[in-house]
């Protein structure tokens, strides 16, 4: 018969107390308004176990071994990508049955879980060894340097890309390690240019770009009146004539600085 409420360790140390007094089964049921089979099982559980504590063990097993669990660990840090359907069938594979919403949870109670990757450039090594250096480079430069910095870039919008959602299996604050983004690529049809910038004054509005991008000074002619405006919004900021002198130096994450 399954049991449908637990009662409490004073209650059940009541039942104990009152049956050494010599109290029967339904006395103390009457007593304490408690069905005498739940005061039998409380004093034969004690007379077997010595104790009125619940003892573990109880309620359901659970489907996964911990060897289960760690396998599913150690190949979702390794494959962020693999699916909890794939990881059902690896396990089905070995004898061990469970649900996909099992996965799912078993993930979740160690920290892991599923995330839409974060798109990030597709970088070689040769474009992350010339960021790191740049970043070394400007480190120490003053406040008033970069208040003087404009910085711009472009990007293609795919109008027909892939629309199927893809997760990754990460813990907290690691959305951007390598293994857990998604590279993306400036190329495909059916697609438009759009130009944006932002400065320490703030960001500025997305720029639909028509007609090719020059490489110098990195912005199409018909966007050369934009960024004008937007050096002089940095200026008006800062409201002192030197903070920024026009044309302020204009950098790009594609292209090298120019003013």
């Amino acid at each position: 018969m399954v049991k449908s409420r637990e009662w409490s360790r004073k209650t059940r140390e009541e039942v104990i107390t009152l049956h050494r007094k010599g109290n029967g089964y339904k006395k103390i049921a009457k007593m304490l308004n408690i069905p005498r089979e739940t005061i039998g099982s409380i004093i034969r559980k004690f007379k077997a176990k010595g104790t009125v504590e619940t003892l573990p063990g109880r309620g359901r097993k659970k489907m996964l071994t911990s060897t289960a669990v760690r396998y599913l660990k150690r190949r979702v840090e390794k494959s962020p990508r693999v699916t909890a359907e794939e990881l059902r069938k690896d396990l089905s594979d070995v004898g061990t049955e469970v649900s996909v919403q099992t996965i799912w949870r078993t993930l979740r109670n160690e920290g892991l879980h599923a995330r839409t990757p974060r798109r990030t450039p597709l970088l070689s090594p040769k474009n992350k060894k010339n960021r790191l250096q740049y970043a070394k480079s400007q480190v120490d430069k003053p406040q008033k340097f970069w208040d003087s910095v404009l910085w711009t870039d472009e990007t293609k919008l795919e109008l027909f890309g892939p629309m199927d959602q893809r997760y990754v299996w990460r813990r907290k604050n690691k959305a951007y390690e390598e293994k857990n983004t998604l590279p993306t690529v400036k190329h495909g049809g059916g697609s438009i240019m759009l130009w944006g910038c932002f400065a320490s004054a703030g960001t500025g509005k997305l720029q639909r770009v028509q007609g090719p991008m020059s490489p110098k000074p990195q912005v199409c002619d018909g966007l050369h009146h934009i960024v004008i405006q937007y050096l002089l919004v940095l200026k008006r900021f800062h409201g002192t004539l030197h903070t920024l002198k026009l044309p302020c130096t204009c950098r790009s994450k594609t292209a090298p600085k120019h003013d």
